[in-house]
């Protein structure tokens, strides 16, 4: 075989050996990519997903409202700044958006769609606890679990406890949360006895010290008359620790909602609420 023969085989075998190792490379490159790409769309098409659903979400919250898009949006741009961190995790979007409301017309329509919503809410509180009355005394007619002439008996025996009976010159302190319905039903009627005790002092659990508008905005729903307020026949104060206070003065844990307190000059009495 002549030199020249074997020179040219010589450069075919290594030319051979280039390309067959450089191919598989090549291929490989190809699956990586092609891999990369998959994994990108998919993780594209799982976050276009998610944010399918999060609108989903939002606007089924916002329908439960009552609010419109733009609506929600402002209430949650609102509480993810100063309202969400001084403000209670239960304040509902409708107090959010009356409290920061931009203009007097606003500010009404939230809190007349406020209004309603609590009125509704107490309703059927008051409904379900008359029809749960009726029931028992269907199911248990002869079924006391307490012989009140057995209780008083033994109350006789050992000490003598307060009264709980309001009298003209008795100031009824009442601590209260400003989206507590159950709470709203007893004020109602304490309100209705105004007339006839020395006045009522209402503290606010959930009020920060100076949110005068929220205060105002929460009596005003409420239908406290702003003389009476002027008369000192209701004040309206936040709580700053006074339930604290007075529980340690009484002895007692005053952890149920309302707490009702009758101050008669300087002596105190925890009143039990489904009494009013």
């Amino acid at each position: 075989m002549s030199s020249k023969r074997v020179a040219v085989i010589g450069r075919a075998l290594i030319v051979s050996l280039i390309l067959g190792a450089s191919w598989p490379l090549v291929v490989h490159s190809d699956i990586t990519t092609d891999i990369a790409i998959k994994e990108q769309r998919s993780d594209i098409e799982s976050v276009q997903i998610d944010s399918t659903s999060t609108r989903v979400v939002e606007s089924a919250r916002a329908k439960k409202w009552g609010l419109s898009h733009e609506d929600w949006l402002r209430y949650r741009s609102l509480i993810q700044g100063i309202r969400g961190s001084i403000s209670p995790s239960t304040l509902s979007p409708i107090e959010v958006l009356g409290i920061h409301a931009r203009n007097a017309g606003e500010r009404r329509r939230y809190a007349e769609r406020w209004a309603m919503m609590m009125r509704e809410d107490a309703e059927r509180i008051l409904a379900f606890q008359h029809a749960y009355d009726e029931a028992h005394q269907r199911l248990f007619p002869q079924g006391q679990l307490i012989d009140a002439v057995k209780l008083a008996q033994h109350q006789s025996k050992t000490k003598t406890i307060p009264d709980g009976k309001l009298d003209s010159n008795d100031r009824v302190l009442f601590f209260t949360a400003t989206n507590c319905v159950a709470c709203d039903v007893i004020l109602d009627r304490l309100l209705a006895k105004l007339p006839t005790i020395d006045g009522i002092d209402i503290y606010l659990l959930d009020v920060a010290a100076g949110d005068e508008n929220r205060i105002r905005e929460w009596a005003g729903v409420r239908k406290i008359k702003p003389e009476w307020v002027h008369e000192r026949r209701v004040t309206l104060n936040v709580d700053a620790g006074a339930l604290d206070k007075f529980s340690l003065r009484l002895g007692e844990p005053l952890d149920q909602r309302p707490v009702v307190l009758r101050r008669r000059g300087d002596a105190l009495l925890s009143l039990s609420s489904s009494r009013f």
